[in-house]
């Protein structure tokens, strides 16, 4: 049996466990820079607040309707997304991080257990000891679990926030009640196909031959049927696979014109981005690097442009991709131009161990060393405590989060003190 572990509004519950004025009231994180609406509690989503809502579109209507905004907070919701995990992993070793707020589990030998009693007391650990509210999914298969979730989750009242399909009749029950554009794993293109043909269900979809499902959507879509059958055949991927492009963009909050601070915020995004290597073991063999003007305003001059360069070798350290970036910076910048954002994105990814050295060039071998030594100091003091030479030194650039909330779990200055 698999079960899909999932946190309920997860960004509205993080701000919520500190700060409880705020639950049952509406509440929305903000997106980088506070551009657009990326999550809403329940009761926000009552009041018709759409995903990807422009925070300037309806700053008006957050206030009209008291509407609690906060900036994103990831430091905090990475940390009480790991507190979240590491409970879940003393019930099962077999566990599949599927995201931030989302967790596969699979129960191998509890046969004499009773699974929804264990859904139900991890929601309740989870609660208590975290604070974070979660519904619970428990069915045959991964696919199926997905649905037992949303069940769970739509019809919290009745089913306590856990919901387990264990018997055929409650299958086929909640196969017919999930439309095919709710199944996952049915993107856009599959979902016009199979209603053209009249499918409107999961359960009409898992009635489908295996030829045409196989001919029309691949192997993949097979296995999903086969998920949905009760067949488990969509395991778990209990190694996270490395990402295959690595990239750190961002709107400035002001329009930068001149060079030098063009060249400290890519230099900075280059470096962010080696780092992120780095914690995967990988290196890169290509660079990309990008500008633009604000597109949304029709009084400056419009201009947006990118530069692909290929490295002499792959490589994961921050001066050689800092040194790069900056050489393309300098092929695609315009003078008398107000730029609005910018970003570095490093291509052709490969394990560090396996990458290919060349004859003629290759990397300083200091700068192994040096990377390690840099990312001991910033894993233990803290981001950005030492620098490149071409990045402000005496400045840390920071995105626009103007309803910021404390780092409670991971600042000691922001951590709450009981009176």
């Amino acid at each position: 049996m698999f079960a899909l572990v999932d946190c309920n509004n997860f960004y509205a519950s993080c701000e919520r466990v500190f700060q409880p004025q705020w639950k049952e009231k509406p509440v929305v994180i903000l997106s980088n820079n506070d551009g657009c609406v990326i999550a809403r509690s329940n009761e926000a989503k009552a009041l018709g607040i759409p995903m990807g809502a422009p925070a300037f579109k309806y700053k008006a209507q957050f206030k009209r309707q008291k509407i609690k905004v906060f900036s994103s907070n990831y430091p905090l919701y990475g940390d009480m997304s790991s507190r979240v995990m590491s409970i879940l992993e003393r019930y099962t070793p077999n566990i599949e991080l599927y995201s931030i707020d989302e967790a596969f589990l699979q129960f191998k030998g509890f046969d004499l257990f009773d699974l929804q009693k264990e859904g139900m007391k991890m929601q309740k650990q989870i609660k208590k000891w975290t604070g974070i509210p979660v519904s619970v999914g428990i069915a045959p298969s991964k696919a199926l679990a997905k649905i037992a979730n949303k069940i769970a989750k739509k019809f919290a009242v009745k089913t306590g926030g856990v919901y387990s399909i264990d018997t055929e009749e409650k299958r086929i029950k909640a196969l017919k009640w999930t439309s095919i554009s709710d199944v996952w794993g049915i993107g856009r293109q599959h979902f016009q196909q199979l209603e053209a043909i009249g499918v409107a269900n999961a359960w009409q979809f898992s009635l489908l031959s295996d030829d045409w499902v196989r001919k029309q959507m691949s192997v993949l879509g097979l296995r999903l049927k086969k998920d949905l059958q009760g067949l488990p055949s969509i395991q778990l991927e209990e190694v996270k696979a490395p990402k295959k492009g690595i990239a750190t963009t961002r709107s400035f909050e002001g329009n930068l014109i001149s060079f030098s601070d063009l060249e400290e915020r890519v230099s900075t995004f280059a470096s962010n981005c080696a780092e992120k290597m780095r914690k995967q073991q990988s290196s890169c063999q290509a660079l990309l690097v990008f500008i633009r003007s604000d597109p949304h305003k029709k009084d400056v001059i419009s201009y947006r442009n990118s530069c692909v360069l290929t490295l002499p070798y792959a490589t994961n350290s921050s001066i050689i991709l800092s040194r790069y970036a900056i050489l393309g910076l300098r092929k695609i910048f315009k003078e008398n131009i107000a730029y609005k954002k910018a970003g570095v994105m490093i291509m052709g990814l490969l394990p560090t161990e396996k990458r290919q050295l060349n004859l003629f060039e290759n990397n300083n071998t200091k700068h192994v060393a040096l990377m390690k030594s840099l990312d001991k100091i910033h894993k233990r003091f803290g981001p950005y405590q030492i620098k490149l030479a071409n990045q402000d030194l005496n400045r840390t650039w920071k995105m626009k989060q103007q309803y910021l909330s404390n780092r409670f779990t991971t600042e000691l200055k922001d951590v709450i003190t009981v009176k």
